[in-house]
């Protein structure tokens, strides 16, 4: 029977599977134009694609995770929410906060999404979080309209599920954190997308390693001025007298009129270096990584290399801390929190300056009047000191004035000991 093309994009499209088929486009891991297979094991196995994605993986990680209440004025830290604890410190009994974090990260740079199996109590709080993997979820909806998730156990990765086969999820017992996609339901594979990008880069790393495995470009040629009646004989003699690194700088000695032509590397094995080092930019491209951050020092010098990073805290990482903050708030904070409760993950260290950078910013805030100690001593990660010692006190520099009162003197009658002011000139 034939199914109808929108009933197969339809389900293409719930199903995190990383495929999607239009008129033009059919996205999926596996076989590539370079005639590598791609999945998220092989692409792993490129250090580009591993370092980008550890790169992110370990930042967002990285980043202190609280939670905050609103108030009157701005916002304070709460250390005795529920939540707290399971994001701050351990999710589940297996897992600190950071692995937690630095796992889920993962599946959404490799698998374009990162589900959650949310464990809660009788009241709807939640008591532990326990990843589950990508490529074993698919999404759907009943009849009325409601997502759910069905997940196909086939080995141990989570203690909560008893039996083997598929198990149903409802929507609030899953967080799901997508990433970039055509419906705002389930995101794509980054590596899918580009799995033709990506298996250039295996096929690449397959050759260089298959040139230098194999010697496929002979080093040299030996010419003979006759006829040699058993030429293999005399290569076998030559290689195992002068072959390998223990017989270099050895004298040749050559019979019977022979010569030896050196032989260089060919321009176009010269221009397979340059497209290695192109496919390690493509990579990078790909994720939004600067490009010295995965080694690639070409274009990068000790003034620019601080402003490229900050552009990577500002364009690449702030679009994900949002999706992760946003995710978690939907999925974690029960209906009557959110307008009191919100969850931040803080990169206000990544966007730090130098010591004395912060030190001049520190000070000139301070005696503006915007800053106190403790809010520096804040930000700094130190202790508060109390208010009878200062610690709250914002202060300005004496000789500064509100505008509406320069001058104001005049009008008491005191005379001037200094320069006159534009009041009394009048």
């Amino acid at each position: 029977m034939n199914i109808p093309i929108i009933s197969k994009i339809f389900k293409a499209r719930d199903k995190p599977s990383d495929y999607y088929t239009g008129s033009d486009y059919t996205f999926l891991f596996g076989p590539t134009t370079s005639g590598k297979s791609v999945n998220e094991f092989t692409a792993m196995q490129t250090t580009a694609v591993y370092s980008c994605v550890r790169i992110l993986s370990e930042a967002l990680a990285s980043l202190p995770l609280h939670i905050y209440r609103y108030k009157e004025g701005g916002k304070e830290r709460v250390y005795d929410h529920p939540l707290y604890h399971i994001l701050h410190d351990e999710p589940n009994s297996e897992m600190t906060s950071f692995v937690f974090r630095e796992t889920l990260m993962s599946h959404l740079l490799i698998w374009g999404n990162a589900y959650v199996q949310v464990i809660r109590d009788g009241a709807g709080r939640v008591l532990g979080l326990y990843p589950l993997l990508p490529n074993k979820v698919n999404v759907g909806r009943d009849k009325s309209g409601e997502i759910f998730y069905t997940y196909a156990r086939t080995s141990d990765e989570n203690p909560n599920f008893k039996d083997y086969g598929t198990v149903v999820l409802r929507k609030q017992d899953v967080l799901h954190i997508p990433g970039l996609g055509f419906d705002g339901l389930v995101g794509y594979s980054p590596i899918a997308m580009a799995k033709n990008a990506v298996g250039m880069t295996l096929a690449c790393e397959e050759y260089g390693a298959s040139f230098f495995a194999n010697g496929a470009n002979p080093g040299g040629v030996l010419e003979h001025p006759g006829v040699l009646k058993d030429p293999k004989k005399v290569r076998d003699s030559w290689n195992e007298v002068y072959r390998g690194t223990n017989n270099a700088h050895k004298v040749a000695v050559l019979e019977e009129g022979m010569k030896y032509q050196q032989i260089g590397i060919p321009p176009e094995e010269a221009q397979f270096l340059e497209t290695r080092k192109f496919q390690i930019n493509e990579i990078a491209r790909l994720y939004r990584i600067p490009p010295h951050m995965v080694g690639d020092l070409e274009k990068s010098s000790f003034s620019n290399i601080e402003q490229q990073s900050l552009e990577f805290v500002k364009y690449t990482l702030d679009p994900w801390v949002i999706r992760w903050e946003q995710a978690l708030q939907r999925s974690l904070l029960l209906p009557k929190e959110k307008s009191e409760y919100f969850i931040k993950l803080n990169v206000d260290g990544l966007l730090r300056g130098d010591y004395q950078s912060r030190m001049n910013g520190y000070s000139i805030g301070r005696q503006n009047g915007w800053l106190s100690a403790n809010d520096i001593r804040e930000m700094e990660d130190m202790n508060s000191i109390s208010e009878d010692e200062g610690g709250d006190l914002y202060l300005i520099n004496g000789n500064m004035t509100k505008l509406k009162d320069a001058g104001a003197f005049a009008n008491t009658g005191e005379q001037s000991t200094g320069n006159l002011n534009l009041t009394e000139r009048k």
